[in-house]
Parts: structure tokens; sequence; C-alpha cells
């Protein structure tokens, strides 16, 4: 005799059926026990003694059911599921199949076809597992930054953003600075105050911000880095850039315990300004990282000295960028005409391209291989060729109730656009000047010495000839 393959509840069966004919067990009591009736126990007594207990089991067991779809409907509904449906949830296919193709099959069923031939994964087999990332074993060997945008000050002041600097290795807080928005300005600035006082660091660790990345690889300017890319390579300090948050989940949690703690000491302090604040910060951070700080698990610390005089730092953390010049001496930096001096030193540079430093102080040069270009006095908007985001930052500073700066590449002030005036000559000529109104048409009759009128398309353009300046005594 073989063997018989039964499950759970068919040996259960068996057992109460054999109490009852060993007359342990009533038929009423067995019919309790097994949910069925009296009549019922008395037709698996008698297939017990008959045939033995083989009997017992379903009668379809091992046997396709008789309510069973036909093989074709399964190849015909995963085909058009391949076709038209490749992406749909087995519900959603369902339904499609129902409406559009006349083909009716229950969602179970086609969840079931489409997870055995590989069109579907359940949802414990889509579940993706992110493994923790061990800390860095040494106190500046990698050092997580990011920029927290929050209501820091409550309602006492509009909302801004806490720059924060912390190590991997440790949880130290190693820098923190409270600006109105990320910027490339606004984290050379806090760049500044970490390399002054702590070194540099192997890394830094921070998420995909246009500060720290290129979106575009194929971008034609930019050479592939940003400026705080660029510093960062000329200090020799690496950047990565995490792919998801919980990748960063140690700066991440770090912000979301400021938000708690930070909001409120400063409250309790009476800090109600960003200026206030950055001068609150490195007692805070003290104090944080005497109760929250770890050991490292190794005590070597892995920042470098940073070596560099001040000026070299400055030509550093700047904006730079380089500007073709043209055959007229001059070169455009935003969407402005900047002319040079004439020299032997910028006669040479026509055709060539020269780099332009914008500095946080306000300060703007070109330099030709090292050397600095003597620029002209620049006037109105052409002053403005001020560092991009630090200009923005002191305005909304001034401005009550400012928002932040859009994230991404600073842009400089602007000033309200003037009537177009050429500027003087290099040599001091006359220029003439053109000055626009708009409104009805002036009489031509009256006009000033060497004021000349032309009404056209609604607009009065007059011309005047504008006498060159005195010569110096």
């Amino acid at each position: 005799m073989g063997w018989v393959l039964m499950s759970e509840r068919e040996l259960n069966r068996i057992e109460i059926l054999s109490k009852v004919l060993d007359r342990r067990m009533t038929t009423t009591e067995a019919s309790v026990l097994l949910a069925i009736g009296p009549r019922q126990v008395q037709r698996l007594l008698r297939r017990l003694r008959e045939d033995g207990a083989a009997a017992t089991r379903h009668g379809l067991r091992g046997r396709p059911s008789n309510h069973r779809l036909s093989p074709g409907l399964r190849d015909l509904a995963l085909a058009l599921v391949r076709e038209t449906y490749v992406d749909f949830g087995p519900t959603l296919a369902a339904e499609k199949l129902a409406e559009r193709d006349g083909l009716h099959v229950s969602r179970e069923t086609l969840r079931k076809w489409m997870v055995e031939d590989g069109l579907w994964l359940s949802r414990p087999q889509r579940r993706r597992f992110h493994q923790p990332r061990l800390r860095r074993e040494h106190l500046g060997e990698l050092v997580q930054i990011d920029g927290s945008d929050h209501h820091w000050f409550e309602d006492r002041a509009p909302a801004c953003t806490l720059l924060v600097f912390i190590d991997d290795a440790t949880s130290r807080l190693m820098e923190m600075r409270f600006v109105p928005s990320e910027s490339t300005f606004a984290y050379f600035a806090a760049l500044e105050c970490y390399l002054t006082r702590h070194g540099r660091p192997t890394a830094f660790y921070s998420d995909k911000h246009s500060v720290f990345r290129v979106a575009r690889q194929d971008a034609r300017t930019g050479h592939g880095m940003t400026q705080f890319g660029r510093a960062l390579a000329e200090l020799n300090i690496e950047i990565l850039c995490a792919n998801s948050s919980q990748a960063k989940g140690r700066v991440e949690r770090a912000n979301r315990t400021l938000q708690d703690r930070l909001v409120k000491e400063m409250r309790l302090a009476g800090i109600s300004d960003m200026e206030a604040g950055n001068a609150f910060l490195p007692g805070f951070i003290e104090r944080h990282n005497a109760q929250f700080a770890r050991v490292p698990a190794r005590p070597d610390d892995r920042h470098r000295p940073l070596n560099l005089p001040p000026d070299r730092l400055a030509d550093i953390l700047c904006w730079r960028d380089q500007r073709y010049v043209g055959n007229q001496l001059t070169f455009t930096y935003e969407h402005r005409r900047i002319l040079l001096e004439e020299s032997d030193l910028t006669r040479g540079i026509v055709g060539k391209y020269v780099d332009t430093y914008a500095f946080p102080d306000g300060r703007f040069e070109a330099r030709w291989k090292g050397i600095s270009l003597p620029l002209p006095q620049l006037r109105s908007r052409a002053a403005a060729c001020h560092p991009r985001g630090h200009h923005r930052e002191q305005a909304a500073q001034r401005r009550p109730g400012a928002g932040e700066e859009p994230a991404g590449k600073p842009t400089p002030a602007r000033e309200p656009r003037r009537p177009a005036a050429h500027s003087l000559r290099a040599d001091g000529s006359a220029e003439r000047r053109l000055e626009f109104e708009t409104g009805p048409p002036r009489q031509a009759a009256g006009g000033r010495d060497g004021e000349a009128s032309r009404h056209r398309g609604g607009m009065t353009v007059r011309t005047r000839s504008v006498p060159p300046p005195p010569a110096p005594s």
C-alpha cells in the first residue's frame, strides 16, 4: 500500500471518527466537534469501515475543478495585458478587460495569473529594504550638510533657513548659520567659518540641491560643476550627493531635533532676528555637543590644516566665471557691457577669455592670467556687478516680511529700468543721448539748443548732444 497525503483537517477527522468506532465518543459529540450533521458522520463512518482512511478525503483531491476556466481564456487575458495593459494593476486591468474587450475575469484570478507569468509583483515582493549605513570611523572623515527651511523665530520674524554641518562619526554639530535661503554665497560664508575653525574635512555629504550638483550634465557652461563644487575641488574636498533623504538621515534627524529645541531656546532667550540668532548659535552648539555627541570609533582627526592665505581663500570662495573680450575691448557680464581701458595688456586679450571674480563684499574684478585688469568707473546698473546671492540676502534682511530667495543659482539685485543713455567715450568726446517719453507728440518748435524730437509709435524720441566733461585742472 502506498502513501496517502492528507491535510491536518482530514487527520483530525479520522481521529474523531476512530473514537466513535471504538465507542469512546457518541455520534452526536462527533458531529459537534466536526461541525457537520449526525447523518454526515454516519456516512463517513460507513466509508471508513469499507474503504479505510483514504476514503474520508475529498473526492476532488488531485483532480481539476469543475468550475475551472479554460486555458485559452488565460492565454488570451495575459496576451491582452502584455499588449495593452502592461503597466496596469490587476484590479484596473480586470476592469478594462471587461469594459473594452468583453473578457470577464475576477481581479484575484487575474492577479494570480499575472504573478505566475511575472507581470505583477505582490506587495511583499515590491518592498525595498534600505540597509543602514555604518558611521565613519574618524572625526572629519565625512560631514553631512543641509539647509532646513523653517519658522525658526516663530511669529517674531519671517521664515528663514538654517545651514547645518554635522559630523557623521560623532554626530557633533560642526557649524550652523541662519541665512535667508539656500544660496551659493550663503554656503560660502558658512564654509569659510567651518574651515577657519576646524580645517578641511575629507568629504561633504549633501543632497542634490542645485548649489551642489549640476542638474544637466550636458550643460554648455560650468565645466560640469557648480560654483560650490568648484571651490571644494580647489580645496581638495570631495562632495558626495545622496540619492535620497534617508541616505543622509543623520543631518535630517538633527534638523528635526533643532526645530524643536533650538526654537524654544531662542524663544526663552528673546532672540527675534538672524543676526542675534547667529550670535547665539556658538553657545548652543557647545551645549548640544556636550549632551548628544558620541565618541568616534577611532581617535584620529581627519581634518587637514587650511594652509591658505586669506586673499587666496577669498579668490576661491567667490563667484567665478569667464567672459569673451570682443574687438571693442568689451565683455558682457550680467547683461551689461563693460569696457576695458586700452593698454598694452588689454590690446593682447582681444578674442580671448578673461576670468571674472564677484566677491561677497561687493567687489568685482576681471583678471587675465592672474593679473587684475583696470576697469572704468561703472555707473548705474553697471555698478551692480555685485555678488549675486549676497546682495539679495542683504536686501531680504532689510525688507520686513520678505520671503525666501528661490533655490538654485542666485541672481543679482536689479535697479529699476531708466531711460536709455550711452556712457561717455573713454577719450571724453561728446556723445548723443536718447530720451524716451510716452504720451501725445510734442511740438517740434521751442526745443532746447542741440535738441531734436520726433514722434514714433506713440512715443516721443528726443535727441540732444551731451558736452564732454571739463578737463581736470
